[in-house]
């Protein structure tokens, strides 16, 4: 993916994230709530991130942050992993790849660094 690119596509997946993850969270904080005294089984996850920058590692931390429902809690440049809380951790996998998929690819565009 080009710069140009990348600078069109993330804003648009960026802005669909945010959405359909508000939907999702609420949808989730409801379900549960109704279900009187089952909280969402929230936890802990490590993921890896693709080789980028500082920047780019930051910018990304960022964008699951702002996303209703996940935390980033630590960046580890080193081994270029974060750790992030998230709400319901039901579909951990699904989401940790739906990240990857959205925003790794324009984010690697502008900050990625050779390994």
């Amino acid at each position: 993916m080009n710069k140009l690119t990348a600078a069109l596509v993330l804003p648009l997946r960026f802005g669909w994230t945010l959405l359909s993850s508000g939907v999702q969270t609420f949808g989730t904080i409801v379900r549960r709530g109704l279900s009187i005294g089952t909280p969402p089984p929230a936890s802990f996850v490590r993921i890896g991130f693709a080789p980028m920058s500082e920047q780019g590692a930051a910018l990304l931390g960022c964008m699951i942050s702002l996303t209703p429902g996940t935390t980033v809690i630590d960046i580890d440049m080193p081994r270029r992993q974060m750790v992030l809380h998230m709400l319901d951790t039901d579909q951990a996998g699904a989401a940790v790849e739906a990240i990857r998929r959205k925003f790794e690819s324009p984010l690697l565009a502008w900050f990625g660094v050779a390994t």
